[in-house]
């Protein structure tokens, strides 16, 4: 094989792989994600400060994964960019557009992304109802994300994506945060469960990798977490001056 064939080869399956990270739950029914402490999770790789470990699924070929990180930004930072609807654009690998939409606020909201998908595959859009909470007694703080594919109609020039379920859990540690990143995603169309399972390591490395420069931009700085009388996270703010 050529480097230029290689290169598009490895540009093909990685898009795919993109897409899976950040595709939404299916409308169907769908098995719930496994715990973090679950029995069954197997180290896979070790990058630096990130961690993967991956699980087989009752009834699926496709396998779930958890991610373990210990990230050098605050969880301000990171809440920061978690809020903003047009952040996947920054650091998740693939997204080329996302916007917020509809009806919501803090703790449940939706949001639309694009993935970019190399030739010939078509490119994916996916709908998100993201819900977010958090207990000031602990300072963790979990992001859920699912679908609503119905929430807007699809495009012809775009492919629905309807099946995954993710889990971000945001635990402060003084101006560090460990994250962990939990998935299970059955893709539209035919992909083999061999394939995208040999390929499930590298995205989200990549993509956490690219969390924790973004948080340390200056346009993430400066945010505080606001919290309620009952202790649950109402929002995140910029710090008064």
């Amino acid at each position: 094989m050529t480097p230029a064939r290689a290169h598009a080869f490895r540009r093909l399956f990685y898009g795919i792989m993109g897409l899976l990270m950040t595709a939404p739950v299916a409308a169907g029914k769908v098995t719930p994600l496994p715990s973090e402490q679950a029995q069954g999770w197997t180290l896979r790789e070790e990058t630096g400060n990130v961690r993967i470990y991956t699980m087989a699924q009752e009834g699926s070929g496709f396998e779930a994964f958890k991610a373990e990180a210990e990230l050098n930004v605050p969880i301000e930072n990171l809440m920061a960019v978690m809020i903003n609807p047009e952040s996947c654009e920054e650091w998740v690998h693939n997204c080329i557009e996302s916007h917020g939409f509809g009806p919501g606020d803090f703790h449940d909201r939706y949001a639309y992304s694009v993935n970019d998908m190399p030739w010939p595959v078509t490119d994916r859009d996916y709908v998100l109802r993201i819900r977010t909470r958090g207990d000031q007694a602990t300072g963790e703080i979990i992001m859920t994300l699912s679908a609503t594919p119905d929430m807007r109609a699809e495009l012809s020039s775009r492919v629905r994506v309807d099946r995954s379920d993710t889990r971000y859990r945001f635990i402060p540690d003084g101006r560090r945060t460990r994250l962990i990143w939990v998935q299970h995603t059955e893709p539209n169309g035919a992909l083999p469960g061999w394939l995208v399972n040999n390929l499930i390591i590298d995205i989200p490395v990549k993509s956490i990798q690219a969390l924790e420069e973004v948080a340390s931009k200056e346009r993430y700085q400066g945010y505080q977490l606001q919290w309620g009388q009952d202790g649950n996270l109402q929002g995140v703010m910029p710090t008064p001056r």
